[in-house]
């Protein structure tokens, strides 16, 4: 018995010392004190023992537990420790160095427009609808009174696609689809993209409008007047000037093109000398709306009596009203994605 425990707490000693991690030391612990371990299968063999020896025998076995778990206490608190400051060593932290810092998204000048635009005409009782990119002949043209050789079809450079459909070149179509399936009384104001063939400083081929229109027994021009300018002096300024100019549009009569007082110089010049303002060119004022009553047939078009119902219609460029807002001379940098033109907007 006594050769055994020598060579258990030699062979153990020596491989506690010698074990590099945790994972080592824990088998070693089982190999040796485990339910299973050869210290174990020792104490139990007490009772083969003769009676005058088990005293003696059990303390040297019960010395020899309490060696190896001491030592093997002390090997893992030290592989920890190593553990410990090599992790430390290779993973070091400079507290010191600054965080890195998660930019916060914007929202595009163009949508917090169209949203600012759409919240005041939903606080005026408007609704919103929506509709496809891609339109048909009927509803993007004739059906707002613009026959295949209408000359105003000369002022929208269209984008076809096939089979007559095409981009829409105007929000108007949702007027129309919402006319077809619904009766009076209607106020609505349509937001979307619409497509033309055009590109320069102020012209994008794919820009926002945002429609409107208002329908029912007893709608006359001063309701346009009084919801137009209510918005423009919203948009703007309560200060801000509004006049209306006779036009033409060939879904409304009588028609309207609806200006701002320049929010740059509001129209004034300080002296003769002073250079006209490049945003309004000297006239003092914007134009910033299309309307007008809508055309009795139009009306006809969707199955409405125009003896019976009126209504208005409008529109607008979101782009215009952006690049007067923030004083932007050019319709590109909205949709060019440079970070350091959108960082500017909160």
């Amino acid at each position: 018995m006594s050769d055994s425990l020598d060579s258990l707490r030699e062979e153990t000693l020596v491989r506690i010392d010698s074990s590099r991690n945790e994972a080592e030391i824990e088998q070693l612990r089982i190999e040796a004190l485990g339910r299973k371990g050869r210290l174990t299968l020792l104490l139990r063999g007490l009772k083969d023992l003769p009676a005058d020896e088990r005293p003696r025998v059990g303390e040297q076995l019960n010395q020899l537990r309490q060696l190896l778990e001491a030592r093997i206490e002390d090997r893992l608190e030290l592989v920890k420790a190593r553990d410990k400051e090599k992790a430390l060593r290779e993973e070091t932290i400079d507290i010191t160095l600054p965080g890195n810092r998660w930019e916060r998204g914007r929202i595009h000048p163009l949508t917090a427009v169209i949203d600012e635009i759409v919240d005041i005409f939903w606080g005026m009782g408007f609704e919103i609808a929506r509709g496809p990119d891609i339109e048909d002949d009927y509803h993007n043209f004739e059906a707002l009174n613009i026959p295949k050789d209408h000359p105003a079809r000369d002022m929208q450079d269209t984008f076809f696609v096939t089979d007559g459909r095409l981009l829409r070149t105007h929000t108007s179509p949702v007027q129309i689809r919402t006319m077809e399936n619904r009766q009076p009384p209607l106020q609505v104001v349509v937001p979307g993209a619409v497509y033309r063939h055009d590109d320069d400083a102020t012209h994008s081929p794919m820009f926002h409008q945002v429609e409107g229109f208002m329908v029912d027994g007893d709608i006359a021009f001063s309701d346009l007047k009084g919801v137009l300018t209510h918005f423009l002096k919203q948009v703007f300024s309560e200060k801000a000037g509004v006049r209306f100019r006779p036009s033409f549009f060939p879904f409304t009569e009588p028609s309207a093109e609806i200006d701002i007082q320049c929010v740059i110089c509001s129209g004034y010049r300080r002296n003769a000398q002073e250079q006209h303002c490049r945003v309004c060119k000297g006239s003092g004022w914007l134009e910033i709306i299309g309307a007008g009553m809508i055309d009795p047939q139009v009306f006809r078009f969707v199955g409405y009596d125009p003896e019976r119902v009126s209504g208005f219609a409008f529109g607008m460029g979101v782009e215009r009203i952006a690049m007067l807002k923030y004083s932007i001379d050019d319709i590109r940098l909205f949709f060019q994605n440079d970070l350091r033109f959108l960082r500017q907007f909160g």
